[in-house]
């Protein structure tokens, strides 16, 4: 297969074989797609010219749909009068202002190209705005940035110094005296708290939001909302708009852009202005990146945004997925697999849990289910909904569950699970080694 060929040859010459861990063979069982060629709508297809229909959808970037002729007409018109100029241009005033117009928290914002560079930024900001050294994070989020700040807290944390890694510190969401016990423990040196509001792993409970915006306040620590999957998505306004709490900054990216990379900086004027030129105190480096306004990626996330506002984007997100979790579990009831496989979280973020007897995470069983998938011409690593998807792709998608969770099913019967996939299980992205698993 051309595929295959042109993985290995990537492999051999990029670590990993990609660009983003997430999309590393790992992450995928076989017969999974190697190189994707191209997208249109909900579907991409390969280099063998297989097609299927797109759940992950760039990392959940792309929100419209692949090459979205609205979005692709304003980058191709953008690109006709230049992609990065020697002093700021007029489309990054146009979009600060509609976001400025937008997002409830944010008086000022500062663009850059990734998730990583802007939560890195915010952090910066809590620790100058407060003369604090502690970064609390919320334990059950999976990845907030690449930086030493975050990775250093993680299993994948060879190259770090334990002088950076042991600054950041865990609590647990729904768990409002686990964030008390750390501000007991580290009085007066705690500079932000940085969590997803909303995540398809929990909900809140017990005004748990209320009571941790409140202890932020009253211990004057900046509480930054990592808005980067729950903005353009759960809301447009992002999460802060669904749950009526405003953090103090807060960071958006992926879906902002339909694809292309821009994310965003957002907060409080007194907060953000120390990274700008109109005060006395002592400068904060915020972000300076040669590409961090790239016109054309500004472009499509103005694009992107003006279309969300006019058409019913976030409603058909949370419409479709209501409507694929309750033919997934529907199913997997009919075939007895309710305690092993089933969908939870948000309609408009569905999250795929399989578990073994055990109750933890199986690998091995969501392989099965997703080679499965991948053979009914879909693509599925998570449930990432665009506008375009739609009724037939919703079809195409029920069917396929219907033949996958049979199979999964007979392979639950018939142990053990081994022997019902070929090659390796997927893996979870954060080991401290290759060969570890689980």
């Amino acid at each position: 297969m051309i595929s295959s060929n042109s993985s290995e040859r990537l492999e051999l010459i990029v670590p990993a074989g990609c660009h983003t861990y997430s999309k590393g063979r790992d992450q995928f069982p076989f017969p999974a797609p190697g190189l994707i060629e191209r997208g249109q709508g909900a579907y991409i297809y390969d280099v063998d010219g297989n097609r299927y229909v797109d759940y992950g959808m760039g990392l959940r970037s792309v929100t419209l749909g692949h090459c979205h002729p609205y979005v692709l007409k304003s980058v191709k018109a953008q690109l006709d009068k230049g992609s990065n100029f020697t002093r700021p241009s007029t489309i990054e005033l146009d979009l600060a202002e509609e976001i400025i117009d937008l997002i409830p928290a944010a008086e000022m914002v500062k663009f850059a190209k990734n998730g990583s560079d802007v939560t890195a930024a915010a952090v910066r900001l809590a620790r100058a705005y407060t003369g604090r050294k502690y970064i609390v994070v919320c334990g059950e989020d999976p990845f907030y940035s690449f930086y030493d700040w975050f990775i250093g807290s993680t299993p994948c944390n060879s190259g770090i110094p334990q002088e950076i890694a042991q600054l950041t510190l865990k609590f647990h969401y729904n768990n409002i005296s686990s964030l008390q016990t750390l501000v007991d423990q580290h009085p007066g040196d705690i500079a932000a708290v940085i969590m997803e509001p909303l995540s398809d792993r929990f909900q809140p409970e017990d005004d748990f939001l209320r009571h941790l915006r409140a202890l932020t306040e009253k211990e004057g620590i900046v509480l930054i909302f990592d808005e980067i999957i729950t903005g353009f998505r759960y809301d447009l306004r992002g999460a802060q708009n669904l749950i009526g709490i405003s953090p103090d900054l807060c960071t958006f990216g992926k879906g902002c852009a339909n694809g292309f990379s821009v994310s965003m900086l957002c907060g409080r004027r007194e907060i953000m202005e120390l990274g700008g030129l109109c005060h006395d105190k002592p400068r904060v480096f915020l972000l300076s990146g040669t590409h961090g306004a790239e016109a054309h990626g500004l472009a499509a996330a103005l694009a992107t945004i003006r279309f969300m506002r006019r058409e019913p984007v976030i409603e058909h997100m949370w419409t479709y997925g209501r409507l694929m979790m309750e033919a997934f579990n529907k199913i997997s009831s009919e075939y007895g697999l309710d305690r092993r496989l089933t969908m939870v979280g948000y309609p408009c973020s569905p999250r795929l849990k399989a578990l073994g007897v055990d109750a933890r995470v199986s690998y091995e069983l969501l392989t099965i289910f997703q080679s499965r998938m991948i053979n009914q011409g879909i693509l599925s690593p998570w449930i990432a909904i665009s506008y375009s998807h739609d009724d037939e792709t919703l079809d195409i998608t029920i069917k396929a569950f219907k033949i996958a969770l049979e199979e999964c099913r007979k392979a639950i019967d018939n142990p053990p699970l081994s022997q019902h996939y070929i090659g390796e299980p997927i893996k979870p992205v954060w080991r401290k080694f290759n060969a570890d698993f689980g």
